[in-house]
C-alpha cells in the first residue's frame, strides 16, 4: 500500500502539470478577457456618474384642506385601482392613482380634484431633476420604457420607467420609477460606453438570442478552463515543493500564485455557476401589484379629522391599502429620525448598494370607521403574501422585516422596507412584500439561493462589506490587475519560452 501511494503521487503531479500547461492558452484568454472587462465594472462602481441627492422628495403631509378621496375619484370615474397614494409634487402634494401595472399613472389635485393630464411624464421629469440636482437644466426627451432590452437590462427589475434625458453634451440621463418615486439608474455617454464594453466582453451581449446556447457553451468552456487552471495550479503548489525560487517569469508566476490562485478560483467558479444559473435570459420581472381595490369605502373623513388624527405626529407618507378581505385602510407612514439620510457623494454611493429604508413605522386607520387597525403592518404583510402566492399562512416558515439590502434582496429592487416571507413546499421560495402599496417586490426560489450567495461572496466579495465599499472595490481591482499580469502574463511567457 505504501509503495502504491508513493508510485501514484509522482504520476498525479505530472498529470496536474501537463493539464495546467495544456490549458494555459485558454486560461490566459479567459483571465485576460473576463478579468479585463471586470475592471470596467469596478470603474463604474468607483467612478461612474451617480445621483446628487439620495432620498426621494419629501414634504410634510397635511390633508386638512384636501377634498374627500371618494369625491376626487368618483369625479374621475375611478372605481378600482391597484395603488392609491399621496406623492410629493413639485409645487403641491398630489393624489397618484395606479390602475394597471403597465399604464401611466394618473394624478389629481388634492384641493380641487382636477386631474393633471399626462402628468406622469411631468412627475418623472421632476424626480429626475430632484435626484440629479438639476432644477434649471433643459430636458431633451422623456422616453417611456415598458419592457426590458439591451439598453434597460432585466437586472434592473423595475417596470415601467421613464428615461429623462437632459439637453447636455455629456448625455446625462436618469431612469425613474414613478410608483415609488425611485431612481432606477443614472447614465451619461461615458458610463454608457463603459457599460456597453462591459456587456460586450463580460457577458457577450452582442451574441443574438438565437445563439444563446452556443454563447453559454463557449463561455462555459473558457471560464471552466480557468477553474481547472486554478485547481491544477493549487494542487501543484501543495504537491510540488521547491527549495529555491525559479528565476524570471516562472518564479514570479509561482510566487504570485500563493496569493492569487484562490481569488482566481473564486471569480471563475462563481462566474461559471452564475452563467449556468442565469445564462438563458429571463425577461420577466417578479414585481406584482396588488389586486384592484374597491374605492367606495371612505366614510371616515380623514381630511376633516387630520389634525386630531396626526396630533404630535409628522406624516411623511400616505396611501390606501386593502387587506385580503377587501377592507381598505389609510396607511400613514412616519419619518425616520433625522441624520440618517446620506448627503455627500461617497456616503450616497455606499447607500445606493446598502439601502436605507425610506420611512419609519406606519399607522393604519379604517376608511369606514376611522378606528386604528391594531394588527397593522405585519398582519397586512401576511395577507398580501397569501394573495400574491395563493398559499395559506401555514406555508410560511418565517417572516422578517428587511430594512437593508443584502444578497437575497439587493439594491436593484429600489424599495425598502419590505417583509420577507420564507415559504416551504410547494413554493420553496422567499417572497418580499411592500406593505406601502401592496406590491410583491420580488421572489427568490430556494434553488437559486446558493448561486446568489456564491455570486455575492465569491464574485462581488461582499464578505469585505465591513471594511467599506471603497476598500472592497479597490481590492478587487488590484487583485484582478495582479492576476492578469503575474498569473496570466508571466505564466504564458514562461509557457511560451
Amino acid at each position: 500500500m505504501v509503495g502504491t501511494t508513493q508510485d501514484t503521487r509522482p504520476k498525479f503531479k505530472v498529470r496536474m502539470l501537463k493539464l495546467h500547461r495544456t490549458l494555459a492558452w485558454l486560461g490566459f484568454a479567459a483571465l485576460l478577457l473576463w478579468g479585463g472587462s471586470g475592471l470596467l465594472h469596478s470603474w463604474l462602481t468607483l467612478f461612474g456618474v451617480q445621483q446628487a441627492v439620495f432620498a426621494a422628495p419629501q414634504r410634510e403631509l397635511n390633508l386638512a384642506k384636501a377634498l374627500p378621496f371618494d369625491q376626487i375619484l368618483a369625479k374621475a370615474g375611478v372605481e378600482k385601482a391597484a395603488a392609491v397614494k399621496v406623492v410629493v409634487g413639485e409645487a403641491d402634494n398630489l393624489l397618484q392613482v395606479t390602475e394597471q401595472a403597465l399604464q401611466a399613472r394618473r394624478y389629481f389635485s388634492l384641493e380641487t380634484s382636477a386631474e393633471l393630464p399626462n402628468h406622469d411624464k411631468v412627475y418623472a421629469a421632476f424626480l429626475a431633476r430632484h435626484y440629479l440636482n438639476l432644477h434649471y437644466e433643459n430636458i431633451r426627451s422623456i422616453e417611456w420604457i415598458d419592457q426590458f432590452s439591451d439598453d434597460y437590462h432585466p437586472v434592473n427589475r423595475l417596470l415601467p420607467v421613464y428615461r429623462v434625458s437632459f439637453d447636455r453634451d455629456d448625455g446625462l440621463n436618469a431612469l425613474v420609477y414613478t410608483e415609488t418615486g425611485a431612481l432606477a439608474g443614472v447614465s451619461n455617454h461615458t458610463k454608457q460606453r463603459v457599460q456597453t464594453a462591459f456587456q460586450w466582453f463580460h457577458t457577450w451581449s452582442w451574441v443574438p438570442n438565437m445563439a444563446e446556447t452556443p454563447r453559454i457553451v463557449v463561455m462555459g468552456v473558457l471560464v471552466g478552463a480557468l477553474v481547472l487552471m486554478s485547481l491544477t495550479g493549487l494542487s501543484m503548489l501543495i504537491l510540488i515543493r521547491r527549495r529555491t525560487r525559479a528565476a524570471g517569469a516562472k518564479g514570479w508566476h509561482r510566487l504570485a500564485a500563493y496569493v492569487l490562485v484562490l481569488p482566481v478560483f473564486m471569480f471563475s467558479f462563481s462566474g461559471v455557476y452564475h452563467l449556468l444559473q442565469h445564462g438563458w435570459p429571463n425577461n420577466q420581472s417578479h414585481l406584482a401589484l396588488n389586486k384592484p381595490m374597491q374605492l367606495n369605502q371612505f366614510q371616515f373623513p380623514v381630511h376633516a379629522e387630520w389634525a386630531t388624527l396626526t396630533d404630535k405626529l409628522v406624516v411623511s407618507g400616505f396611501s390606501l391599502i386593502a387587506d385580503e378581505a377587501g377592507t381598505t385602510y389609510y396607511r400613514l407612514a412616519l419619518p425616520l429620525p433625522k441624520g440618517q439620510v446620506p448627503t455627500d457623494p461617497q456616503t450616497i454611493r455606499n447607500a445606493r448598494f446598502d439601502g436605507i429604508q425610506a420611512t419609519g413605522p406606519a399607522l393604519y386607520v379604517h376608511t369606514r370607521t376611522g378606528e386604528p387597525w391594531s394588527q397593522g403592518d405585519r398582519e397586512l404583510a401576511f395577507q398580501l403574501a397569501a394573495h400574491h402566492t395563493g398559499l395559506p399562512r401555514e406555508a410560511v416558515q418565517s417572516a422578517t422585516l428587511i430594512t437593508r439590502f443584502g444578497p437575497d434582496y439587493d439594491f436593484r429592487n429600489k424599495r425598502l422596507p419590505v417583509w420577507k416571507f420564507e415559504y416551504g413546499a410547494p413554493l420553496n421560495a422567499s417572497v418580499f412584500i411592500d406593505t406601502a402599496t401592496g406590491v410583491m417586490a420580488d421572489q427568490t426560489l430556494n434553488s437559486a439561493k446558493p448561486e446568489s450567495i456564491s455570486f455575492s461572496m465569491l464574485h462581488k466579495w461582499n464578505f469585505m462589506f465591513p471594511l467599506g465599499r471603497q476598500i472592497q472595490n479597490w481590492t478587487i481591482a488590484v487583485v484582478t490587475v495582479l492576476s492578469i499580469v503575474l498569473l496570466a502574463g508571466f505564466g504564458i511567457r514562461s509557457r511560451f519560452r
